[in-house]
């Protein structure tokens, strides 16, 4: 598997589940990808616990947020200063949800809205650096900004963790990906004609899967639903689905040696 131990700043390096129902989400990601959960049992920590994969931190899990609020899949980017982040996301016209927080000994983490009013979080590292695998099957392989107004958003990911735009595009419409240090590190797109024209702005979380087919049955015949059919996309045949509590995320079909 190819694992992470680094902590380089601006790139994205964590994601975590806020779930309506965590047991039912527990049962649907072990039998999608073959997670395990392990909670920590601090009561302080409010219920939080962490996927693995063959022992390795993957993602993490957790209740959501308030009464009424959906289940959504939350991407965090790496950052030696929360801090300064939240200072710059002032200065780009995004807004501070969260400011910088301590947790434990692990950390310290920050939320923030950006201009199209998408939701993305920071993780500033102490004892723990982030998902401990990815690009390999069950793991997260990408993350990607979903947004009707990708112009606004390029300049202000710039201002903030210092990414430069590079523009592609597939049969399924425009894309962006974003460079740091001359290699991709996210990317940008979007809706397209199969959302519908409410869709809020968001961050995707991709994880690669061995068989993408097959994994999208799965979803179905365990309660999920398929948002996007697979489809050729930058990083591979990809489709966009949601689990049973509607939080979507995508599989991609896995190349040896991702992100």
């Amino acid at each position: 598997m190819s694992e992470r131990s680094g902590r380089e700043s601006g790139v994205p390096c964590w994601v975590d589940l806020s779930s309506t129902d965590v047991t039912l989400s527990v049962r649907f990601y072990r039998e999608i990808f073959g997670w395990e959960a392990v909670f920590d049992p601090r009561p302080e920590s409010g219920g939080y616990g962490r996927f693995t994969l063959g022992g390795k931190m993957v993602a993490g899990i957790g209740p959501s947020f308030g009464d009424g609020v959906p289940a959504v899949w939350n991407t965090y980017v790496a950052t030696r200063d929360a801090e300064a982040v939240a200072s710059r996301v002032r200065g780009a016209g995004g807004k501070v949800e969260l400011e910088p927080v301590k947790i434990f000994d692990e950390g310290s983490t920050a939320a923030f809205e950006d201009p199209s009013g998408a939701l993305f979080m920071v993780w500033q590292a102490d004892r723990r650096v982030g998902a401990e695998i990815v690009g390999e099957p069950g793991a997260l392989t990408w993350n990607e900004l979903v947004t009707r107004d990708p112009a606004v958003c390029e300049a202000f990911y710039r201002t903030v963790f210092g990414w430069e735009a590079e523009g592609g595009g597939t049969g399924g419409g425009p894309y962006t990906e974003w460079w740091l240090h001359g290699r991709p590190v996210a990317g940008t797109a979007e809706p397209g004609p199969v959302f519908p024209p409410d869709t809020p702005p968001h961050w995707r979380a991709c994880f690669a899967v061995a068989d993408a087919a097959a994994t999208v049955a799965r979803v179905l015949s365990l309660g999920g639903a398929v948002l996007a059919p697979l489809s050729p996309s930058p990083r591979g045949r990809m489709a966009v689905v949601a689990d049973p509590q509607f939080a979507p995320f995508a599989v991609i079909e896995a190349v040896t040696g991702g992100r």
